[in-house]
């Protein structure tokens, strides 16, 4: 009876085909077991060959090319401009200018003089691929991958990307700063920005984790819908007009829903009250420790 080989263990991946790989598709390995070393030099390895290879290959697809210049304007007047309303409706009074004063530095365009250093600093390989991948997009240049996505704005906890082509969006109801700002009320906390926090009170906003997109489209939509509509009257009517013309990619999102909440909004003394109670999470069920 012959004796069973012993089972042969998966090639070391190398270097460059992580690199390959990362470039392609934005994916990289956890573990950096291609890398030498500690876990943390592995690590600090990995960052530089994945992250400069990003450098790289971004300079060379944007090479000759200029995107869209940004306006001659103060981007952090311009982003509390835009994001104000939505904080006076979502917060009490007390708390609306740490809110306003944190948010109105989240936003960064991406321009050639700062995407290198955006993309050694973001938090995660997965995120550094896809800004790389909007700030190419600007350009009109090529993805790095088949399956990279076309966006103009990008959230990583509380910095908001995005391109300079939100400038050249004339749809009046999208509002990328506003959408992606949407997004830090459920990944920041309140003692980040000094606000006091309870035991089920630690984010600026509570927000089901199935809704986030919802809530961000919701907002953004409706944003266009209170600045144009000064009169109830005329705010049902352009939520209306919103709703009949709604187009929403993102798989996550009922389109339906988002137009659904929108028109909800409109009607209300305060619609952003509405946004965020239609996006709540479900109160759980108190449990029963009684016998039947």
């Amino acid at each position: 009876m012959g004796s069973q080989g012993a089972e042969v263990p998966d090639a070391q991946p190398s270097i460059a085909k992580e690199v390959e790989r990362y470039l392609l598709t934005g994916e990289s390995d956890p573990l950096y077991s291609a890398w030498s070393g500690s876990f943390l030099e592995r690590a600090n390895r990995a960052h530089d060959h994945l992250r400069g290879a990003l450098v790289r290959t971004v300079k060379r697809l944007t090479e000759g090319l200029a995107h869209a210049p940004l306006p001659e304007t103060n981007t952090v007047a311009l982003t509390r401009a835009k994001v104000e309303p939505m904080v006076c409706g979502l917060f009490p009074r007390a708390e609306q200018d740490a809110v306003l004063a944190r948010l109105e530095q989240s936003v960064v365009f991406t321009t050639s003089a700062n995407i290198e250093k955006l993309l050694h600093g973001c938090g995660f390989d997965s995120t550094a691929w896809t800004l790389a991948n909007l700030y190419v997009a600007s350009f009109g240049a090529e993805l790095l991958g088949k399956d990279a996505p076309r966006l103009v704005g990008l959230s990583e906890e509380t910095t908001c990307y995005v391109s300079p082509e939100y400038f050249a969006d004339d749809d009046p109801f999208a509002d990328f700063i506003v959408h992606e700002v949407a997004h830090v009320f459920h990944n920041c906390k309140r003692a980040t920005i000094g606000l006091r926090e309870t035991r089920t009170k630690k984010w600026l906003l509570d927000i089901e984790y199935r809704k986030r997109e919802t809530f961000a489209y919701a907002c953004e939509a409706y944003a266009g819908v209170f600045v144009r509509g000064k009169r109830p009257a005329e705010r049902l009517a352009l939520a209306e007009e919103y709703g009949r013309g709604v187009r929403i990619s993102e798989e996550r999102v009922d389109p339906g829903e988002v137009a659904s909440i929108v028109r909800a909004a409109a009607k209300a003394p305060n619609g952003w009250k509405v946004i965020l109670a239609r996006c709540a999470p479900t109160p759980r069920p108190a449990a029963n420790f009684g016998g039947e």
